[in-house]
């Protein structure tokens, strides 16, 4: 039932942490979230420089555009946290028993990824014109390096939202296809028997459980019943 449970097997089984942290949607998440931290910092950290002596204040390096620094610190932020929140939601996803409640969960994390995916595009666009229009000062080019690190990791990022995306999509219509449910639980015809019930170890037994067929005959003279003579 691994197609029925939405990507996850039966609930309640147990959480193997060295399995868990090998899955490629896991290592997909710790890549994406250290690449926000990249983005936010490297803006925090050296986007803000001096255009030169005249100009003590601090200027975003990205064409002096205060809108590009705070979207690309912005953007990076959301996915910082929902790396976060989705990487706890993976981890106790086999522990959901509701079929509905793994359904919302698998379609937040479509959504979400979708969303990222289009907030990253924005952003690599954004930042990658901006930096275009900007005159490298010898303020300026103190955090160059920050800026098109910041560029290179928004652009990573689109990819690795939308794989996740991809295989948010993919566990989904694993999820929805009904005739798993038909083709592993039960059988078609109808004479077919049920599944074993599971032992004390939590293993399904190999017996079947069928109510055997009318095979009882009348017998003539049933015992302690005399036929009266008349």
């Amino acid at each position: 039932m691994e197609g029925a449970s939405f990507g996850a097997g039966r609930a309640g089984g147990a959480i193997d942490p060295v399995d868990f942290l090998k899955q490629p949607q896991t290592l997909l998440r710790v890549t994406t979230w250290i690449f926000s931290i990249v983005v936010f910092g490297s803006i925090i950290n050296e986007c803000y420089v001096n255009k030169d002596s005249q100009h003590p204040e601090l200027l975003c390096i990205f064409n002096e555009n205060e809108s590009a620094c705070s979207y690309g610190i912005a953007v990076g932020v959301i996915a910082f946290f929902g790396c976060i929140f989705f990487f706890v939601v993976d981890l106790y996803f086999q522990q959901i028993s509701s079929v509905k409640d793994r359904k919302r969960a698998v379609l937040l994390d479509l959504g979400f990824s979708g969303f990222l995916a289009f907030l990253w595009f924005v952003a690599f666009c954004f930042l990658a014109n901006q930096w275009q229009r900007t005159t490298l000062t010898r303020g300026f080019s103190q955090g160059a390096d920050a800026a098109r690190a910041a560029i290179t990791f928004s652009f990573f990022s689109i990819i690795i939202w939308v794989v996740l995306a991809l295989r948010a999509l993919q566990r989904y219509r694993l999820g929805t296809d009904m005739s798993l449910f038909a083709t592993e639980q039960f059988g078609t015809e109808p004479s077919a028997s049920y599944p074993g019930y599971p032992g004390g170890s939590g293993v399904e037994s190999t017996e079947t459980y069928q109510s055997p067929p009318f095979t009882e005959t009348l017998e003539p003279n049933p015992k302690g019943y005399q036929v009266p003579a008349y």
